[in-house]
Parts: structure tokens; sequence; C-alpha cells
């Protein structure tokens, strides 16, 4: 992977949240209210090197909240103009680690949810509820 433009860049993208971002708070608060409880930001599979955001360890659904810049949102996603070259390989990288941790966790028997940060909460709360019931215990 080559290197960001500069070292502003690179201590940016390091102070970047993983976890606890106010959309997955929100889909956090309103599943716990629900009465779903569920691990956080948790290991899958020691063999993958991928963390789910919110992990329901029994039912085996794990569900990702992607931002739209990182993860490349058909609706949102933009491509930045400085440093363009970097960029799209840092967010193809992104895209293409994605769609590999998806395949892998899906044959080791996990149940995907994808969830969009511009997604209501509501909706994807819907979703994820549908995935937990539906799964098999």
């Amino acid at each position: 992977m080559p290197e960001p433009l500069d070292e502003v860049v690179r201590r940016r993208m390091k102070r970047q949240g993983r976890r606890d971002t106010s959309v997955e708070m929100a889909i956090r608060r309103e599943l716990h209210a629900l009465g779903h409880r569920y691990r956080v930001d948790f290991r899958l599979e020691p063999s993958l090197r991928c963390r789910g955001d919110i992990v329901f360890t029994r039912r085996r659904v794990v569900v990702f909240v992607d931002g739209c810049f990182w993860h490349g949102c058909p609706v949102h996603a933009t491509a930045p103009k400085n440093n363009a070259e970097w960029w799209r390989a840092k967010l193809d990288a992104n895209m293409e680690r994605d769609e590999r941790n998806r395949t892998a966790l899906t044959q080791l028997g996990w149940d995907v949810v994808r969830v969009w940060e511009h997604e209501e909460p509501a909706d994807a709360v819907h979703r994820i509820r549908v995935a937990v019931e539906q799964s098999a215990v």
C-alpha cells in the first residue's frame, strides 16, 4: 500500500475513530432497548483480521457499520482530488478487504449485515433484527 501524502494526513488517519461512532451508538442503543444483547468491536475468528462492530455470537450474526467514504458507498462515496491515485488505491483496498471478509465469514457460517452510515438507525435495526431472528441458534 502506498504511503499517505504527508505526515498531517497520516496523523489524521490514525486519529480516525474505529468504533463508537454516532451512527453505531444510535443502532446499539435501539437494539439494547429492544432487549437484544451483543458484543461490540469483537474479533470473530482467529484466522481473520476483522472485528465486527455489533456481534450476536450465539446467533452468528455480525454487523458492520460502514462509513460512506471509507467503504465506497454506492450513493455517497467521493473521490478526493488531492493525491487522487493514492486515495483510489486505499479505498479500493478497503472495499476488496470488506468483500474478502464477507466471503470468509459467510463460509464460516456467519450472517453478515452491512449498514451504511447514512441509513436511518430504525431501518438498520429492522434489518439487523430480521437477520438475528432468522438465524439458527
